[in-house]
């Protein structure tokens, strides 16, 4: 028998928590890390808040190979802890979480979002929203005991209700958007693939399924791949699709393609979203494109440090709030009153259906094509990407460096122009005299250094990103 606290357990593992949730690798995320850190939200987090012995808890997982082992640990602290484990299945993150707020009982997810398929994760919820960052160190103050056995015997049969919840939500707020329109439905290994592919349907689309795998495939929303760019012109011009849709693996950041087959930003998909809902004030983390402020449709924008917990913070207490991060993942902060006179319920986490339903609900609004909605906007254009195995604390060495001195960070900028201005919100945002912007920051749950442009034009975009990376791998360990 170990007694422990879960820092301690978290520490010998290389395990910690990131900008939202635990994230690791797989051969990490042993079976004492999941039950521990389980443990730890149930004694701590949902306990303190009144909860008590014999209480409900909702769990589901997405498609990754190493996510059904992880629920089986989960499962079994939920028993221990003196509380009974609903399984969901296999279900988006926030279908998840739209369940636990609706039946005021904590949840926990196993998923590693976009991530390699060798890493995951899982994010804890209660009733009210996902934990903050002011929860994690007093969970991972929590002692454990770890002994015996750490796993269930088994999962149990999923409880169908919270994905169908999540069905109704959509199709009470957007019945017939998607009448008579030819949708893409880029598949992959999404966790609400077969979910998406019904609700389409039910929205009055014509559905296509483009490329499921039985094999995970992680999509990152936010440096959506040139191969998979090209693919989603090539099947637009093939099939002649209205739009292409899509999620990242766990369903709550969006992937949305014109009839062009032109994917659009993500953090786009959250300023067409606020505009088509009326939303007064916008909170997004520091990386989001500058065209929500430049759009002028918003009475205040809020700037936070990347990741949902962040966010969904600085949404607080306000009224017709919305937040999104630059990979499209869009949360509601307050109730919405849609066209139609229905009401669109809070869903305080990260969600991938609502920008797609509502940015195609806003060009059918205003009777234009998708590829045109950009058309009333500055333009401009965001671009990220990553350098792996890089040690965050030499990533934090040569951003201390930079900023400290004036002439380092000159001399750093210099290939690609003079700055004008900087933000150190999250990592280091410099302005440029060109107008365009070069963003360096240590990746929150990898050993990831993260590079955010934008500029003006995408061939200066993508040109700026792939001199930035060349420019910082030269520095790499």
């Amino acid at each position: 028998m170990v007694e422990n606290t879960v820092r301690s357990i978290l520490s010998a593992s290389q395990v910690s928590f990131g900008t939202s949730g635990l994230r690791g690798l797989v051969t990490d995320l042993n079976d004492q890390v999941c039950y521990a850190v389980t443990r730890g939200f149930l004694d701590h987090g949902v306990k303190s808040r009144g909860v008590t012995t014999g209480s409900k808890v909702l769990f589901a997982y997405d498609l990754r190979p190493s996510s059904p082992e992880i629920a089986l640990a989960v499962a079994k602290a939920i028993t221990d802890a003196g509380m009974q484990p609903i399984c969901c299945g296999t279900i988006p993150t926030p279908a998840l979480a739209l369940a636990s707020t609706q039946q005021s009982l904590p949840a926990v997810m196993i998923t590693g979002s976009h991530i390699p398929f060798d890493r995951n994760g899982i994010k804890f919820y209660y009733a009210d929203g996902e934990i903050t960052k002011a929860d994690e160190a007093p969970i991972a103050s929590s002692e454990v005991i770890v002994s015996g056995a750490l796993v269930a015997n088994d999962l149990g049969d999923p409880d169908p209700a919270p994905e169908e919840e999540y069905f109704q939500r959509y199709m009470t707020s957007f019945a017939g958007v998607l009448d008579g329109q030819r949708v893409g439905h880029f598949q992959h290994s999404a966790v609400g693939r077969d979910l998406t592919a019904r609700l389409l349907q039910a929205l009055g689309a014509e559905v296509t399924a483009l490329e499921r795998t039985s094999h995970f495939v992680p999509i990152d929303t936010e440096a959506v791949s040139q191969a998979d760019r090209e693919k989603a012109k090539a099947w637009s011009s093939e099939f002649g699709f209205d739009i292409i849709v899509s999620t990242d693996g766990d369903g709550d950041r969006p992937l949305l393609a014109d009839e062009k087959g032109n994917f659009f930003q993500g953090d786009l998909l959250g300023v067409f979203s606020a505009k088509y809902l009326s939303a007064r004030t916008i909170v997004t983390p520091v990386s989001s494109n500058s065209v929500v402020e430049q759009s002028k449709w918003f009475d205040q924008v809020i700037r936070t440090k990347i990741g949902s917990p962040h966010v969904i913070k600085s949404m607080e207490g306000m009224d017709a709030v919305i937040g999104y991060e630059a990979n499209g993942g869009t949360l509601l902060g307050s109730d919405f009153t849609l066209p139609d006179g229905s009401t669109l319920s809070p869903l305080p986490t990260r969600d991938a259906i609502l920008p797609i339903l509502a940015t195609v609900a806003l060009a059918k609004r205003e009777n234009i094509p998708l590829s045109k909605l950009s058309d009333s906007l500055p333009p401009r254009f965001t671009r990220s990407d990553r350098l792996v195995d890089w040690p965050t604390h030499l990533s934090l060495a040569l951003l201390a460096d930079l900023s400290e001195d004036e002439v380092k960070l000159s001399e750093f900028m210099e290939p690609f122009g003079k700055v004008v201005s900087t933000d150190e919100t999250d990592g280091l945002r410099a302005s440029l005299e060109s107008g365009d912007i070069v963003h360096l920051r240590p990746s929150g749950n990898a050993p990831e250094f993260r590079v955010y442009v934008e500029s003006s034009t995408t061939d200066r975009a993508d040109e700026l990103l792939s001199q930035a990376l060349d420019h910082l791998s030269k520095r790499a360990p």
